[in-house]
């Protein structure tokens, strides 16, 4: 059974930047579309962005960060990203990342791991 572990949240100022890591042991990550979520306070969990399986060239994104956030993945590293510009207050939230069926976004797996706190605030 793949394990991810997402690190690299914080506390930044609006209009500053993360580069969130979602690392895999287990199983190869290259095998998977990958899709990093997040749930802000009193919000439901949402798709961020989604990378598909293999050289991970296929990449979309929710209409609140396109142009703002970028996906990408190094298979040597069995790691995913997601570098976040321009981060607004509205970004704050618990980042997730999982297993996805990239067409729907959805978690093909019900397991979620403890995430990453991302804290934009003045």
């Amino acid at each position: 059974q793949v394990q991810l572990v997402e690190s690299g949240g914080g506390l930044v100022q609006p209009g500053g930047s993360l580069r969130l890591s979602c690392a895999a042991s287990g199983s190869p990550l290259s095998k998977w579309p990958v899709g990093w979520y997040r749930q802000g306070p009193g919000m439901q969990r949402e798709l961020v962005a989604a990378i598909t399986q293999g050289g991970g060239g296929v990449t979309k994104y929710a209409e609140s960060v396109k142009g703002r956030f970028t996906i990408s993945r190094d298979n040597a590293k069995n790691t995913v990203y997601l570098q976040m510009n321009n981060l607004k207050p509205e970004d704050t939230a618990v980042y997730y990342c999982n297993l996805a069926d990239y067409m729907s976004g959805v978690s093909v797996r019900s397991s979620w791991g403890q995430g990453t706190q991302v804290t934009v605030s003045s």
